[in-house]
C-alpha cells in the first residue's frame, strides 16, 4: 500500500490527517473550553464506538490519511483507550499521535512508548500551580507537571499547548519560553478561541498572534522565525542556543487556513471540515445504516469536494451561533 493522497477539497488542499475526539468527557473544567458546572455529557451509547472508530481511521487511511490525532474531550478518561490504540497501531504508514491534559498519563507511558506512540500534545497554560488551578479549576498541577517530566525523559516528542488568556495566563508566556532554553520540548501558544460554552465571542482579540510574538520579544529579541511545513498551524520560532522551540497558532485569527490539511470527526461522529463549522454530516447514524466502505469513501470524497475557504467562510455558513464547548468538538 503506498498511501499516496486520494482525498483533496474543492481548494486543492490535500487531507492527510485526522482529529479523532473518542469522547466529550474532562477530568478538568478550563474556563476557556467550557463552564464551571461543566456541560452535559451525552452517554456513551450516544458516542461513537471503539469499532466505528476504527472502521473511520481504516477507511479514511486507504484514502491517504497518514496522520490520526486522538483527542477528546479527555482521551483517558473513556475507558477501553489503549485497547482502540493497539487496534490502530496495526495499520500501515498511519503516525498515532495523541492530545491530552496529562493528569491520567502515568500509568499508560510505557504501553504508549510499546506502541510507538511518542508524539503527545500536552494541554498545558501555565507553569505555576496557582493560575493552574484557576484555569483548570482543578488542583492537578504536580501530577500533570511530573508527567511531562516523565515523558521529556522517556524521549516522548513533547508539544505544550497554551492558550493565551488576558490578565489569566499572559505571565507564563516568558516562563513558557524559558522552559524550552534547558528542555526538548515545543511550546504553542493559541490563541483563544471562541468555543468555551457560553455563546459569548469576542469580536476583537487581546492576545493576538502579534502581541505573543511582541511580547515573547520583549526578553528574546534574538528569536528565529523557522519555516512552515505545510498543513502546520503554527509560526515557528527558535531562540539559538535552546533546546526546545516555540510557535504561535494564529486559531482566531485564522492565518493557516490556505494550507488546512485536517481532517475533524467528533465523538458524536459530526465530520467537521473546519474548527469554525457545526458539523456538516452525521457520519454516526450514516455508519448505522449499514453503508459499505466504498459508500463512505464517497461520502467523504463528497464532503470535502465542498469545504469552505476558510474558517470564516465556516463560520458564516453556521446554522446559528458559537456556542459549543470544545471539549465536545475535539479542538
Amino acid at each position: 500500500m503506498t498511501n499516496l493522497p486520494l482525498l483533496f477539497d474543492n481548494h486543492g488542499r490535500e487531507m492527510s490527517y485526522l482529529r479523532l475526539a473518542v469522547t466529550d468527557r474532562c477530568n478538568l473544567r478550563c474556563t476557556y473550553c467550557m463552564p464551571a458546572e461543566g456541560i452535559t455529557y451525552l452517554p456513551e451509547k450516544k458516542l461513537l464506538s471503539w469499532e466505528e472508530m476504527l472502521r473511520i481511521v481504516h477507511v479514511l487511511n486507504q484514502l491517504g490519511i497518514r496522520k490520526v490525532r486522538i483527542t477528546g474531550g479527555e482521551p483517558f478518561v473513556r475507558p477501553g483507550l489503549m485497547d482502540f490504540l493497539q487496534e490502530l497501531a496495526k495499520i500501515e504508514n498511519l503516525e498515532i499521535c495523541l492530545t491530552t491534559n496529562g493528569v491520567l498519563l502515568e500509568n499508560h507511558l510505557d504501553s504508549l512508548l510499546n506502541l510507538g506512540i511518542k508524539n503527545v500534545n500536552l494541554s498545558l497554560d501555565s507553569l505555576d500551580s496557582e493560575r493552574f488551578f484557576k484555569i483548570t479549576r482543578r488542583n492537578d498541577f504536580d501530577q500533570v507537571y511530573q508527567n511531562l517530566m516523565r515523558m521529556i525523559e522517556a524521549n516522548f516528542k513533547v508539544k505544550i499547548n497554551a492558550v493565551v488568556m488576558h490578565g489569566m495566563n499572559d505571565n507564563d508566556i516568558l516562563p513558557l519560553v524559558k522552559f524550552t532554553e534547558k528542555h526538548p520540548v515545543s511550546v504553542r501558544f493559541i490563541e483563544e478561541m471562541p468555543f468555551n460554552g457560553s455563546g459569548l465571542v469576542e469580536e476583537k482579540l487581546f492576545w493576538d498572534y502579534r502581541r505573543i510574538l511582541s511580547q515573547i520579544k520583549t526578553e528574546f529579541p534574538q528569536i528565529e522565525e523557522v519555516p512552515m511545513a505545510y498543513g502546520e498551524t503554527s509560526k515557528n520560532y527558535h531562540v539559538p542556543g535552546f533546546m526546545g522551540d516555540v510557535g504561535i497558532i494564529a486559531a482566531f485569527s485564522r492565518t493557516f487556513c490556505g494550507s488546512c490539511n485536517r481532517i475533524r470527526v467528533t465523538s458524536l461522529g459530526q465530520v467537521k471540515t473546519c474548527l469554525y463549522d457545526d458539523g456538516v454530516f452525521d457520519l454516526k447514524e450514516y455508519l448505522r445504516l449499514g453503508v459499505s466502505d466504498e459508500d463512505l469513501k464517497n461520502t467523504m470524497i463528497k464532503i470535502f469536494g465542498e469545504r469552505p475557504k476558510d474558517g470564516f467562510e465556516a463560520e458564516n455558513n453556521r446554522k446559528g451561533v458559537i456556542n459549543e464547548s470544545m471539549t465536545s468538538i475535539g479542538g
